[in-house]
Parts: structure tokens; sequence; C-alpha cells
């Protein structure tokens, strides 16, 4: 009986690596091309250096009239920005999809034209436009978070970079800009790394189970690769001849020996890309709900405010926003290269959140549930950072007595939700990003560490999988070669 179980756990191994090794292979020399180009995206700080600073004197409307004429809703906030060189209103809403309106009359801007289009990428891009397409989807814009901005302009700028914006001809909000760069080593990293090709990526749900079905069976060949090398190894006096710890020669012992040495490695990086796309949704988060969110901001009712005055305090300002938080509204003033500021918009005096207000709220924001923890975070933690940029700091973590044990980040300059994870999205944490991307403990501090780190593990998942590979063909094309491969001791 132990005899049969061996020989189908071999078996197992030998078929189900040669239909994966390719695949692995892949996976770990593009996930080295994403460490340094990442998917194409637009940032905060790229959309503000591209916009134009307002243009006051054109602003007509003030953020009452637009709400008025926008109609009814639970408005969630109202920016006022330039589309093109076009002061405009942008509302978003916790109950209806989001409006446009010119802050010039007043009127809903529903399209947005080709002759348009280009004009706003110019400005933005500072650079003639070669060509206008309106496209649904490409491969850059294939995510869902597109959605609301479909169709799109897809606007190729002249010059040196092969730069491509993409405007929203609902909107005329710029959505993404990519660079010939950017796109080009994306075909060789995130499109492959994530199985990405724009057919099957247009079909969420497809696309997960092809992402869950192939690296299911991975994990199949790692998991008895790593138990076949332990079976196969021998230590102290029970050494094969010449002290090595393989039996094997050629290129089956160095996929051993990479195997015992990174083949733990190997397990754990293909299970966590596994748990990517969240297999039975268990990790699946309830977090804050919308309408508890809904309830915690307040109600947004923009005030009649003298717009010369704002101007005056909102100088070079690319984006002025009004928002509410705890049931305080507040306005935001973003401009590049300068920190956020915050005013009150009944006396345009620096804003600053009211803490017992904050707290009431707070209270009231898990049903059947109360804070029973306080935290004030001067810097980055585990559970507060990124790796792509440093994250809005100090903030307050607040944790809940709920069953799903629920935690929120608070901006304590406006009393804003920055974050919510329950348990399960804290253990999401560790066994998905903490484990594929290595995002813990003093790597987190030190991006050098973190980035050499990857590098020798994902070395040595490649000489798993590239010897995986040479081994495979042998054993497919190579004939008796193929026990070459295979010799022992």
């Amino acid at each position: 009986m132990a005899h049969r179980l061996k020989r189908w756990l071999y078996l197992t191994h030998r078929w189900v690596g040669i239909a994966t090794c390719l695949l692995i292979a892949m996976w770990f020399a593009s996930g080295l091309v994403m460490l340094y180009v990442p998917f194409p995206d637009l940032t905060a700080e790229e959309w503000l250096e591209g916009q134009q600073p307002i243009d006051w004197q054109a602003v007509a409307v003030g953020p009452a009239q637009a709400a008025q004429a926008a109609g009814g809703g639970a408005m969630r906030s109202q920016a006022l920005e330039m589309q093109g060189d076009v002061p405009v209103w942008r509302m978003a809403y916790w109950d209806r999809d989001p409006t446009t309106l010119s802050a010039v009359d007043g009127a809903p801007v529903t399209h947005v034209g080709q002759e348009e289009a280009k004009h706003i990428a110019t400005l933005f891009g500072g650079a003639a436009v070669e060509r206008a397409v309106l496209i649904r989807t490409d491969q850059w814009t294939v995510p869902g978070g597109y959605d609301p901005q479909r169709p799109l302009w897809r606007v190729e700028l002249a010059g040196e970079g092969g730069r491509i914006l993409y405007v929203s001809a609902r909107t005329g909000d710029v959505v993404l800009d990519t660079s010939a760069r950017e796109r080009f080593w994306n075909w060789l990293g995130s499109v492959p790394h994530w199985l990405y090709p724009r057919a099957l990526r247009e079909m969420p749900e497809a696309w997960r189970q092809v992402v869950m079905w192939v690296s299911g069976p991975c994990l199949i060949g790692a998991v008895t690769g790593l138990w076949i090398g332990v079976l196969r190894m021998r230590l102290g006096r029970r050494r094969f001849s010449g002290g090595r710890i393989t039996p094997y020669r050629g290129w089956m012992k160095w996929h051993h020996v990479a195997g015992l040495g990174g083949g733990l490695f190997l397990l754990t990086w293909l299970f966590s890309g596994w748990l990517s796309v969240d297999p039975g949704r268990f990790f699946a988060s309830g977090g804050v709900s919308g309408d508890a969110r809904q309830a915690y901001a307040g109600t947004l009712a923009p005030p009649a405010v003298d717009l010369r005055r704002l101007a005056g305090a909102a100088e070079g300002a690319r984006r002025v926003q009004f928002a509410a938080a705890a049931g305080q509204p507040f306005i935001r003033i973003e401009a590049p290269g300068a920190a956020e500021r915050y005013l009150a918009p009944s006396t345009l005096a620096p804003f600053v959140a009211d803490k017992a207000a904050v707290d009431t709220a707070l209270s009231q924001l898990v049903p059947g549930a109360r804070p029973v923890a306080r935290e004030w975070l001067a810097r980055s933690d585990s559970y507060w950072y990124s790796v792509d940029g440093p994250v809005p700091l100090p903030v307050e973590r607040v944790k809940f007595d709920d069953p799903a044990a629920t935690w929120v980040h608070v901006d304590p300059a406006t009393g804003e939700l920055l974050r919510a994870m329950d348990a399960r999205g804290r253990a999401y944490r560790w066994l998905y990003t903490g484990l594929h991307r290595w995002d813990m403990g003093p790597l987190m501090d030190n991006p050098l560490a973190r980035q050499l780190t990857i590098w020798l593990l994902s070395l040595a998942g490649l000489v798993i999988s590239v010897t995986s590979v040479w081994i495979a063909w042998l054993r497919l094309f190579g004939g008796r070669g193929a026990k070459g491969a295979r010799r022992r001791a």
C-alpha cells in the first residue's frame, strides 16, 4: 500500500510539474518586472500636476446652486475643478450616479466629443494630439473601476515617450495616462502575471475561475515536490557517495537542491497567489456598510459661499471639494506639491474636526458594538501602510467589540473614515499580501532590503521552475537522453 501511494506521489509530481512548470517560471520572471513597473495608473499627484488651476473668474455657479440644479439625492461630495479650461462641479452621491455640471452656466455635462477630448488632453498633457479614438475598453482600461467613466477617448499625444491619455466621454475627466515604457514592460509583467489578456479580463468571473483553477494544480505540484524532496534527502552519515544529500545528478540535482532550499517559499508564494482571487469568498469582508458610512458622514448641504473669498483662500488650487464627516461639513483644497488644506465652509477659517462629534459618530458606526480601544499612529505599521508610497499620517485606529472585530482608521484632521477592516481582512493581509509581496516586518521600512529578499527568493523559484522546464522537455522529447537527467548515484 505504501509503495503504491509513493508511486502515485511521484507520478502526480511528474505530470503536474510537466503541465505547470512553464507557467510557474513565467510567474517568477514577470513578478520581478512588476517589482519595478506596476500596472498603469493615474496617481493623485499626477492628476494634480496635469490639471489647470481653477479659473475663478469663469465660475458663476456656486456649490448650493449646482447642488440644486443637479436634482435630489444624498450627496457624498461636491468638487470644483477644471475640465480642460472650463470649470465644472462634480457631484458624487450615496444613492445615485455621479453628476457633472458646468460651473459657468449650470448646464449638465453628459457627453464629451472628440474635439473637446483632444483639447482637454492637450492642456493636461502639455503636448499636441496625434489621434483620438473612442473606445469602451482596451488592455489598460479593462478593470471595472473605469466602468462609471465609459466610453473613453483614447488620446495619443505627440512627442517622445508615447504618452496616451484616457478622457471620459461621459464626464470629461482624465482617468488614466500610460507611456510606451509602461505598456512595453507590462506586456512582460502584469499582463502575463495576472493572466490578464483583455478578452479574458472583460469577463471578471470567468477570469477569476481561470486564475483559481490554473494556480490550484501548481500548488499540488509544489506540495508533492516538497514532499518528495524531503523523502529523497539524506543527511549525516546517511549521505550518498561523495557526501551528497541528493541521489540525483545533472539537472535533477539542481532541481532537488533548489527545491530543498526554496521549495517552502515556492509553496507559500503559489498559495498566496491562489488567494488573490479569494477562492470560496472566505475573506470577503463586511467591513463598514455603505449605509453606516453615510450615517457617519452626515448630511452634506453645500452652503452659499462667497466665491470671491473662496477664490482668495484657494488660489492655485486644482480641486476644491466640499465633504462631510461625523456630521461636520468642511472644504478640502488640493494643489500640486502642497499638503491638503481644510476650511470651514461658513467662515473659510481653518477647519479642525470636533473630537466630541467624531467620538459620538464613532459610537454609532458599528451596530450593536462600541469602541473598546483607540490608538494614535504617527507612523505606518503592519495594518496602515503602502509599499507604493506614503500613507496619510497621523491617523487614529479605533477597534470595536463586534463579532467581526472591526477596526477603522480615522483622519483626525477631518474625522473622515479612511479604511476599515475586520479580522478576516487582517488575516488576508498576511496570507495574501504578506506572503506574496513580502511587505512585513523590517522589510516594510527598508525598500532595498525588501527588493533584495524578493530577488533572492524569486531566483530560487526560477531555478526550481526552469530546471523543471528542461526536465519536462527531456521527459517528453528527449527519448533515451531523458535518463541522464534522472540518473542517480
